[in-house]
């Protein structure tokens, strides 16, 4: 056997989800030690961070609100990729990691929304206003949301898993448009200034604790999901045991 075929044999075998929930158990402490010591190292760069010489101490809101406005939309594109392998490959865990995945992303959209809006206030003088870049990720949130009603209320699994995976895949478009509003649009929040043509925009003061904390809410997010998939497949073993022994009652 080839080393291409032994490795798509070996991912193929990952597919499985009484191999995935087995592989979960031991990967889980070693995540959560990473994740743990990540997030503190972070807060503590972040803390320690000079303020802005413009927005003072509130600056320190961003290593709350970048990261998550990056882990919301990295996790609707994780959910748009598990929902093209729901609908084209009906890979077993796809639709598990899709449902497992919402719940986090609308935890992640909703904190960018509420630190935006407290850095906001300071900068801007106003806590919202309806610009391209705010509305764009509200709409992501509500779609946020919405997947996660629509799934609860289809009682047939297979039906809400390829309904949500369509709604999902269409729905990406915002993602782009999230990402480059500040560009197409004359809006008040600042363009992107820590990945840029000409390089970053922030004193790597302020740079290597952002970094930091995206690293650390990265890991949070993949150690989250993992939870969540695992007991994904948990509750659809007990709901299909209870189920079969419902049939075998009459």
């Amino acid at each position: 056997m080839s080393d291409g075929t032994l490795a798509i044999t070996r991912l193929s075998g990952l597919a499985n989800p009484t191999r995935f929930v087995a592989l979960a158990g031991r990967m889980l402490p070693w995540l959560w030690g990473v994740t743990l010591a990540l997030l503190a190292v972070g807060l503590f760069m972040a803390l320690t961070a000079p303020d802005d010489y413009q927005q003072g101490s509130t600056v320190h809101i961003m290593y709350i609100h970048v990261p998550s406005a990056w882990l919301a939309m990295l996790c609707y594109t994780l959910m748009t990729a598990s929902s093209i392998g729901t609908l084209v490959w009906r890979h077993p865990l796809a639709d598990v990691a899709a449902k497992a995945a919402a719940p986090i992303g609308a935890v992640f959209t909703f904190t960018a929304l509420v630190t935006g809006a407290l850095w906001g206030r300071p900068t801007w003088g106003t806590y919202w206003v309806w610009d391209a870049r705010l509305t764009s990720f509200l709409i992501l949130f509500i779609m946020y949301l919405g997947l996660i009603a629509l799934v609860r209320a289809i009682d047939d699994p297979s039906k809400s898993a390829r309904v949500a995976a369509v709604l999902t895949v269409v729905g990406f478009i915002n993602i782009p448009i999230i990402k480059f509003s500040v560009d197409w649009w004359n809006t008040l929040h600042q363009s992107s200034s820590v990945l840029t043509m000409q390089g970053s925009q922030i004193a790597p003061s302020l740079l290597w604790p952002l970094l930091v904390m995206a690293l650390a809410f990265t890991m949070l997010f993949f150690t989250l999901h993992v939870v969540a998939m695992r007991t994904e497949i948990w509750r659809r073993r007990v709901t299909a045991l209870r189920r079969q022994a419902a049939r075998q009652a009459r």
